[in-house]
């Protein structure tokens, strides 16, 4: 079974529930979807407990990955830029380097995995039916199954030509108004199953409260809302 984890971004609560519920479920495999250290408390373990699975993990690089290594790519939001700032100081540059070497996509039998869509680590799907976004952003891709993160919604859906569109939500920060951290499964039958999984939100919130600067509080905000 293979576990999919995108955006945990730096929420080691959320990530150590999701790899035990994994575990429980019978994954012997993990793929990594990016956007793993920025907004949250805890960057480094976070990283450090995605190390950990070795050589049974695939990773991929999300947009934080990207920002972190190139910080004049950063959106002109004092909450993003902060994050950046903060993230970077508790990497260090060898790691912020390493992250950012990642690749953009990988392929596991018919399902490409991106961080937002095969066009951009930044343009992603929608929950509703987008005909021709969808035939735009799939130009070229050959799986009929396409995971891919970013939006921190959960949802699954099939374009008008069969494509399977599996976003399995965010590990770290939801924003779909459960605040659950999410996860999806691909069994050794090939079907995937979208999950969640509850964790300490308040201990998550609170930790990153702490930090005290203006992005802290917006992350804080967004953990106990599980809106953005």
């Amino acid at each position: 079974m293979l576990a999919i984890l995108y955006d945990v971004h730096g929420n080691r609560p959320a990530l150590e529930a999701v790899l035990d519920d994994a575990r429980d479920a019978g994954a012997d495999r993990f793929l990594l979807g990016g956007d793993y250290a920025a907004f949250g408390a805890w960057p480094v373990e976070c990283v450090e407990l995605l190390r950990a699975l070795g050589d049974r993990a695939t990773w991929i690089r999300g947009n934080w990955e990207r920002w972190q290594a190139d910080p004049s790519a950063l959106p002109d939001s004092p909450v993003t830029q902060g994050a950046a700032r903060w993230v970077c100081d508790q990497l260090g540059d060898e790691l912020v380097a390493e992250l950012a070497a990642l690749p953009a996509q990988a392929i596991i039998g018919d399902t490409l995995f991106v961080h937002g869509s095969p066009l951009s680590d930044i343009e992603t799907f929608g929950p509703e039916p987008d005909p021709e976004g969808d035939d735009q952003a799939l130009a070229g891709v050959l799986q009929q199954r396409v995971v891919f993160g970013h939006s921190h919604l959960q949802f699954s859906r099939r374009t008008p030509g069969g494509v399977e569109l599996v976003n399995p939500g965010s590990v770290g920060e939801p924003w779909d108004g459960d605040v659950r951290a999410a996860y999806a499964v691909l069994d050794d039958d090939n079907t995937g199953t979208l999950r969640r999984v509850a964790y300490d939100v308040e201990a998550a919130a609170t930790a990153v409260e702490r930090l005290g600067d203006p992005r802290a509080i917006t992350t804080a905000q967004r953990l106990r809302t599980a809106r953005f």
